[in-house]
């Protein structure tokens, strides 16, 4: 393995988070607080450890999917570790426990907090900044950033498909860097639209600002422990909820939008299925909950924005959804391991290879049925090759491996080991590696104590889930696999 191109890269993104800290230590200075230490600490040590890094160059060009992912893995890391660094020294979080699920939440874009009730309403603007930012600086992610600013090399379509969410990665134009770039422009773009609209209905700037980060890359937190529901307002709702929506879709769907191709765009297989799920649930819910909330108005209100805010898993609530009934909460916990459309920001299993599944399962029922028919199984009207429907299965079985584990162990915690832990762990598991956010029962949304009840160890457990739901499962498995550093010796 190129050991030399690893370290340039994790190097180059350190060095671009170490810019990136420089917003909310600036941002800290104009609103008069006294937290530039905890930001120039860490901007410090990252370009004592980044620089170096990125200067080490490579002896050959050799850059391969296993580097590609080890490189992934490693960057969501160490800027997780550094990331967590400004809340331990201010003090908001004076755990470095509780700091790095905190950082790998914000990251992943999962949005699942260990801050209790009140905690949020006390933090710095320059601290939630920060905690909020990292959102938006996940949600495309870091590495694609990095692509987009720096000089190209043969490495980037390899480091891009192991970071890009989805069963497949393609490229928009025929330079990597370029589809970079577009990519971050749409993001930016639809950003700065949520701010103006938000701004435009008597938002202040700094409130706008965070809902959108935390809308763009669905990530969730907030700076009130209330989430959306502080606000109660139908226009912020409405407008946030269309932007949940619009980054769960697909980002190819808005650059064909954008060349003009807008037929083939809204053909998309993945898109209507998307749009049908989000469709059927919000309706679903909003009958289910009609005697709970009153109105059928107030109704769709709740069901829409709650609907938009699990399947896109951006995790905002503006309603109590725990007090639902019943059938409510479980169309919301399909949802959560759903999630919307590959390549977008969102989490979850995606909606592409839930659609694969589903025809891959009936597929083969024909096949029993009818052994001599020949099926060809179909996906945005192409054909799917043996290989991408064995790739799929496999993906799913890994996913529901760890989930099994992972909930395992989560209910040797004495956290949730009485008559709730059966949910609490389920949801626990799922929304962190569905990259969710809120959970059921004792981490449900409007709970005073979150995940803050976990044992560290729980805690670094989840971190690692999220982390796995976030990268697609292979770069963290390959990179804590004992065969990979084994061949490379």
């Amino acid at each position: 393995m190129n050991y030399r191109a690893v370290i340039s890269v994790v190097g180059k993104c350190l060095i671009i988070e170490a810019v990136l800290m420089l917003i909310p230590m600036l941002l800290g200075f104009f609103y008069g607080e006294n937290t530039y230490l905890s930001f120039l600490i860490p901007i410090l040590g990252l370009v004592v450890v980044g620089l170096p890094m990125s200067i080490a160059g490579r002896k050959d060009n050799s850059f391969y999917v296993k580097e590609g992912l080890i490189s992934v893995a490693l960057v969501w890391i160490t800027i997780s570790l550094f990331g967590a660094l400004p809340f331990v020294i201010d003090g908001c979080i004076p755990n470095y426990v509780d700091a790095i699920f905190e950082t790998v939440s914000g990251f992943t874009t999962t949005g699942a907090t260990i801050l209790q009730s009140g905690m949020p309403e006390q933090m710095s603007k320059s601290l939630m900044f920060w905690r909020v930012f990292t959102h938006f600086i996940g949600g495309m992610g870091i590495i694609v950033f990095v692509l987009a600013v720096l000089p190209n090399d043969g490495s980037a379509m390899h480091i891009y498909r192991a970071e890009t969410p989805g069963p497949q990665a393609s490229k928009l134009v025929s330079k990597m860097r370029h589809t970079a770039r577009i990519l971050y422009l749409i993001y930016s773009g639809m950003t700065i639209m949520q701010i103006i609209m938000l701004v435009c209905g008597k938002m202040g700037v700094y409130d706008a600002c965070l809902v959108a980060f935390s809308t763009a890359g669905t990530g969730g937190f907030m700076q009130f422990s209330s989430s959306m529901a502080h606000y109660n307002s139908v226009y912020f709702e409405m407008v946030t909820a269309v932007f949940m929506f619009l980054f769960g879709i697909n980002f190819n769907v808005f650059y064909l939008i954008i060349i003009g191709k807008f037929a083939k765009a809204v053909l998309s297989e993945e898109l209507r299925a998307y749009f049908i799920i989000v469709l059927v649930a919000t309706l679903s819910i909003a009958l289910n909950i009609l005697s709970t909330v009153g109105r059928f108005g107030q109704a769709i209100r709740y069901s829409f924005f709650q609907v938009t805010a699990i399947s896109s898993t951006t995790g905002f609530y503006s309603y109590d959804f725990e007090t639902w009934p019943a059938f409510s909460k479980g169309v919301l916990l399909v949802l959560m391991m759903i999630g919307a459309c590959g390549g977008s920001t969102s989490g979850g299993l995606k909606v592409s290879r839930i659609s694969i599944l589903i025809k891959t399962v009936f597929a083969d029922l024909k096949k029993i049925f009818n052994p001599r028919a020949v099926v060809s199984t179909k996906f945005e009207g192409k054909p799917l090759t043996k290989e991408s429907e064995s790739s799929i299965k496999t993906y799913f079985i890994i996913w529901c491996l760890i989930a099994i584990v992972t909930i395992l162990l989560l209910m040797l915690d004495p956290f949730a080991s009485g008559e709730d832990g059966v949910l609490t762990n389920v949801t626990a598991c799922l929304t962190c590696i569905g990259n969710v956010g809120p959970g059921l029962s004792k981490i449900g949304p409007a709970t005073n104590i979150q995940f803050a009840g976990y044992h560290p160890l729980s805690k670094i457990l989840l971190s690692f889930v999220m982390l796995v739901g976030r990268l697609e499962i292979y770069p963290m498995l390959i990179l804590f696999s004992p065969r990979t550093w084994k061949k490379a010796g």
